[in-house]
């Protein structure tokens, strides 16, 4: 099967043992990028294993049969590449961008520890150490440091998959043990519950041959049924209220459920204009009011998804607004303004040019990012991952350009008190 995207041909193949596998030629650099994407995230996680999704990440980077500890950061950084990986609500990737020479190298190193990683105790209590550090240093030790994602879903949400921190209690990191890794490895890193694309400058048919030499002999397993984490709206005004001893000002965070990215997507883009026209820029209307006529916010900013990434999740994800103040408004006071810059949008819907413009700027950020191979390359097959068709990367900017006026003004009205959470950030005292 093939398509175009981005004036290239997208193909696809799918190996004896499940493994889906996408190619998209690129020679306009001579480099190449390798994404493999797990059909797991926060939401799968067990429940007295918090944080376990990306603790498991981590382990993924202590070596396999044929590499040693630490090996593959130094293999890939020596031929000249880069590689990460980062876990999400719906999925957890590994990633290597490297020369076009350095193909070959990256799907070796991939393919090895989806067959083989190395699972031990001692790799083990090391990377529980080194996530519990990585939550001191990124939350506990910084201001406004897991605000909204981790302490806003317990808001929105009532079901655990939705509502934990994905990030991890230290005591279920701590009480986390070898044969739930093991565990967790056969269930979900298995050929059948992952997506591999390859992009850049490698033909389509090298790519699927290197893929079947590479991951051809990795045994089947069948994948695990992913179980709905669907739960009903919000109907009746919920808030919540934590201490940031230090943020040094007031922030409030205000969710509200959007459109199922892969059910409405439709919908759910004119979610995404709606939000830009609020809050993308000194012309948006939360900024022109909040920020510099009533001088009651110093920042404001509206998003989908978790972090942002709303194609990149399934249902449930939230619509959000952010408000960092300096505490002389109260938050009851914000939401009067907010309320009132939502009600006049959804009466009157969005001008020809707010729409013009909101539409222009999402298409010039997205054709930035997927201008670099590596990111064209996880979105590819996250996309596949998500909504089983990759090409969705070169229709989205088009689907975009559909979004009417009387759609974003459809998703103003929906955005309405009786369906929202709140959560109030307070600082520390002086």
């Amino acid at each position: 099967m093939t398509s175009s995207a981005f004036s290239l041909e997208i193909s696809t193949t799918v190996l004896d043992n499940g493994l889906r596998v996408i190619a998209a030629p690129d020679h306009s650099t001579p480099l190449c990028a390798v994404a493999v994407v797990y059909d797991v995230g926060f939401r799968s996680e067990p429940e007295s294993r918090t944080g376990f999704a990306h603790l498991f990440e981590h382990l993924m980077f202590q070596g396999s049969a044929n590499v040693a500890k630490a090996e593959h950061p130094r293999l890939v950084e020596g031929a000249g590449g880069v590689m990460n990986g980062h876990t999400r609500p719906d999925l957890t990737s590994y990633f290597e961008a490297l020369p076009s020479n350095g193909l070959d190298l990256a799907l070796w190193l991939e393919a090895d520890r989806m067959s083989s990683l190395a699972l031990n105790e001692e790799n083990l209590a090391n990377q529980v150490a080194v996530v519990k550090e990585e939550i001191r240093v990124n939350v506990m030790n910084r201001p406004y440091g897991g605000f909204p994602w981790i302490s806003l879903p317990p808001v929105a949400f009532d079901t655990y998959p939705n509502a934990h921190n994905g990030y991890g209690d230290f005591s279920h990191l701590e009480d986390a043990t070898l044969d739930d890794a093991a565990d967790f490895y056969r269930r979900f890193y298995t050929p059948s519950n992952a997506v591999l694309a390859i992009g850049g400058d490698c033909e389509a048919e090298r790519a699927f041959s290197l893929a079947r030499r590479f991951f051809g002999h990795i045994e089947p397993r069948e994948a695990p049924p992913r179980p709905s984490f669907s739960e009903p709206p919000i109907t009746k005004e919920r808030r919540a209220t934590i201490s940031d001893p230090l943020a040094p000002t007031p922030a409030v965070a205000v969710a509200y459920r959007a459109p199922d990215p892969v059910k409405q997507p439709e919908e759910m883009l004119a979610y995404a204009v709606a939000a830009s026209i609020l809050a993308d820029g000194d012309a948006s209307r939360l900024r022109k009011r909040l920020v510099h006529q009533d001088r009651s916010v110093t920042d404001v900013s509206c998003y989908l998804g978790t972090f942002g990434d709303a194609f990149s999740m399934r249902d449930p994800i939230l619509f959000q607004v952010l408000l960092f103040h300096p505490g002389t408004t109260s938050t009851d006071e914000l939401l009067v303004a907010l309320d009132d810059e939502l009600g006049k949008l959804a009466a009157s819907g969005p001008t020809a040019q707010e729409l013009a413009r909101a539409v222009a700027k999402a298409s010039a950020s997205y054709w930035s990012t997927m201008d670099q191979v590596l990111e064209r390359t996880l979105a590819m097959a996250d996309a596949e991952l998500i909504h089983g068709d990759p090409s969705l990367v070169g229709k989205l900017p088009g689907l975009i350009e559909q979004v009417t006026a009387a759609q974003v003004q459809a998703a103003a009205a929906a955005l309405a008190p009786n369906t929202r959470a709140i959560l109030e950030l307070e600082p520390a005292r002086q």
